[in-house]
């Protein structure tokens, strides 16, 4: 019953479990339970936060893919990717594991300093390609649309120069409204910037979060104590990173079968297509049939 409960409903608490077992008339106690799914392989973990999907967002997802799936890995190669981020000072960017004995938390050495509101944070907006990273930006006042076709005026086209980009070349930014705007179309339209047209709902597919987690990983290790030397190091570290040091995306064909949620292999499929553009990899999509 316990496992079964627990297989339907994965929400279900300890407490829950221990309520309905003893309305059916069995005591139990909550490590009884706990050592009961551990036997099964069932451990509480903290549930994954994730983009939430209407059936419409899963269409486009699906028909991304669809429209993908058979292009070549030079075709990915020749995309520069682009995204903002916000970093702060004191807080998430800043959790690290430490080594320590019992009761010696408190410890100076094994803590990290922290503040209401994360002590500041800095808005930063990036590019890179299969070539390596583009140019980093400080953010400096809340952005609006006029901000955003500055930010690529001055920074896009210097970075497709700096990687050594092909001629037509993609670029490719989310669905952000500013993004999205009528003027920044126009603009981009008149730049004769090929824009890759990119789903809803898909921050996930963005191989520049992986880079976001690697820049945040580096100036965490740095411990800046101040604004000023949170962006400095946020550019020297950008820097410092190599394209062949770029965090790749998990290697080897996904194992769709037709049960799955066509969500579910949308994304699998893009992560598939990305990859080759991480690992340039010989990687063989297996996801075709299962999408006609």
């Amino acid at each position: 019953m316990i496992t079964r409960t627990v297989s339907k409903n994965p929400r279900t608490t300890r407490g829950d479990l221990v309520n309905d077992l003893q309305r059916a008339g069995t005591k139990v106690t909550k490590a009884t339970i706990s050592n009961t799914l551990r036997r099964q392989g069932l451990k509480s973990c903290s549930a994954r936060r994730v983009p939430l999907l209407k059936p419409v967002h899963v269409q486009a997802h699906l028909k991304f893919a669809r429209e993908h799936l058979d292009d070549p890995e030079e075709d990915w190669e020749n995309v520069i990717w682009s995204d903002e981020t916000k970093i702060e000072l004191f807080g998430k960017n800043s959790t690290r594991r430490v080594w320590r004995r019992k009761n010696a938390e408190l410890h100076p050495k094994n803590t990290i300093p922290t503040v209401k509101h994360g002590g500041g944070n800095i808005m930063l907006w990036g590019c890179f390609s299969a070539k390596g990273p583009g140019r980093l930006i400080h953010v400096k006042e809340r952005m609006n649309g006029a901000m955003y076709r500055e930010i690529l005026s001055d920074n896009l086209l210097p970075s497709a120069r700096a990687l050594k980009m092909k001629r037509g070349w993609v670029f490719q930014h989310d669905n952000d409204p500013k993004h999205t705007a009528r003027a920044t179309k126009e603009w981009l339209r008149k730049k004769h910037f090929k824009v890759l047209e990119w789903p809803s709902q898909s921050p996930d597919l963005n191989p520049i979060e992986n880079l976001w987690r690697e820049l945040k990983i580096r100036v965490a290790q740095r411990q800046p104590q101040n604004i000023t030397a949170l962006e400095e190091i946020c550019m020297e570290e950008w820097a410092k990173i190599p394209a062949t040091s770029l965090p790749s995306l998990p290697a080897g064909p996904y194992d769709l079968t037709r049960q799955k949620k066509a969500a579910k292999m949308s994304k699998a499929c893009f992560h598939q297509l990305v990859q080759l553009l991480w690992g340039r990899r010989e990687v063989k999509v297996e996801c075709k049939g299962l999408l006609n």
